[in-house]
């Protein structure tokens, strides 16, 4: 049996998907280990995971980003990421990636498309490695039209590799030459010409219910809507969430809501028979109670949704949230609205297209089912498994 290292960065959104590959690996009798912030990797892969420790980038807070001045959209936005979260993360996680390879010798590394150092360093030291992909947005045209962003952004990755890989090195770390796994289908994502894309679909294993949640709460006789924006847009949630909580209560005969705001922006919560306001959720078993969803379309959130097939109403805010809504659209499972123009009666709107428009949830479940014929954990496991076979073993390589 192999050995495979997981690099994964200090995301829970980007961790969640590969817990239940490495969960699938480790059934089948691969030995696993994982390089990232342990305090962030032990409670959604287990207390008894193996984990190398790295280092985050400064500014950063476990399970975020660096936090953005809320006004940056567009390329203003791109650019922050790139050079205030990501190219910092890929120094400060390199050190603690190398030495996980030192220790663990793993024969293939399994790395997030974010987590930059996974990539450069099995590079330098002559490792295989595969790409968790937890966004299709980069490899669905995101930057098509834009030549000088593309240049800028393959200047950055140029640059890291002198700094932290092969400088003779010349494959994307942002795409493995060997295997990408896209946790998405093709129904969702649009179909894909690179045929090192391999669509799993989503990757949802079991999660420890860490959360309480009032389940007596909900109503049988009304449909339920969730409202989120995630936990990475707390500072420009505030009117989003307020004109949510307007518009969902104005339609309590037929409705109630649940309503996400980590930050308590909409005040201490008090008790409500038609809007519920909690910091967090169990979000995974909510959605089975879900008829909508109000959001960020941030690319979990939006799969999670759509595996319950359940339609959305896509605010999309920056980053990769432009494409995912714009694929919930045209799939046909769900509404845009645009997030610095909302209004009560405009989120109302949207919310009655989707529970009355009967195509929304039909366009929903077939995606679902897309998903679930895609395999999920166990056919990106099955992936890991080929690519184990194809690429030379320790021994091989060391003979070379």
């Amino acid at each position: 049996m192999s050995r495979v290292l997981f690099v994964v960065p200090p995301l829970v959104g980007h961790v969640n998907p590969t817990v239940g590959v490495a969960a699938e690996l480790a059934a089948r009798g691969h030995t696993v280990a994982w390089a990232g912030l342990p305090e962030l990797v032990r409670p959604l892969a287990g207390p008894a995971a193996e984990v190398f420790p790295c280092a985050v980038a400064p500014g950063a807070e476990p399970g975020s980003a660096v936090r953005r001045p809320p006004e940056l959209r567009g390329t203003a936005a791109l650019k922050f990421l790139w050079e205030d979260f990501l190219v910092p993360l890929a120094e400060a996680m390199a050190p603690g990636v190398a030495a996980a390879v030192t220790d663990f010798e793993p024969d293939l590394l399994v790395v997030d498309q974010q987590a930059l150092a996974g990539p450069l360093v099995a590079e330098r030291l002559g490792l295989p490695w595969a790409t968790s992909a937890t966004t299709s947005a980069e490899f669905t045209g995101a930057l098509d039209g834009m030549p000088l962003v593309e240049a800028w952004i393959s200047g950055l990755l140029t640059d890291l590799r002198h700094r932290l890989g092969d400088p003779a090195g010349a494959a994307d770390p942002r795409f493995s030459p060997h295997l990408v796994l896209a946790f998405t289908t093709a129904e969702l994502a649009g179909p894909q010409a690179d045929r090192q894309v391999c669509f799993v679909g989503p990757s949802i294993a079991g999660r420890p219910a860490s959360t309480a949640f009032p389940w007596e709460w909900l109503d049988p006789d009304r449909a339920t809507v969730l409202v989120t924006l995630g936990t990475a847009n707390t500072d420009v949630g505030a009117a989003f969430l307020a004109d949510g909580q307007t518009a969902l209560r104005a339609r309590s005969d037929r409705l109630q809501a649940v309503i996400v705001d980590p930050g308590c922006v909409l005040g201490e919560p008090a008790a409500d028979p038609d809007v519920l306001v909690l910091p967090f959720v169990p979000q995974l078993q909510l959605l089975a109670h879900c008829s909508a969803v109000v959001c960020h379309a941030g690319h979990n959130t939006v799969c999670e949704a759509l595996w319950h097939g359940v339609p959305l109403v896509v605010a999309p805010i920056r980053d990769d949230q432009p494409v995912v809504a714009g694929q919930v659209v045209a799939a046909g499972a769900g509404v845009r609205v645009r997030f610095g123009r909302s209004s009560a009666d405009r989120l109302g709107q949207a919310v009655d297209m989707v529970l009355d428009d009967p195509g929304h949830r039909a366009a929903a479940r077939r995606i679902a089912a897309s998903f679930r014929a895609a395999g999920g954990a166990a056919r990106a496991a099955t992936q890991v498994e080929r690519l184990l076979r194809e690429v030379p073993q320790p021994s091989e390589r060391r003979t070379r």
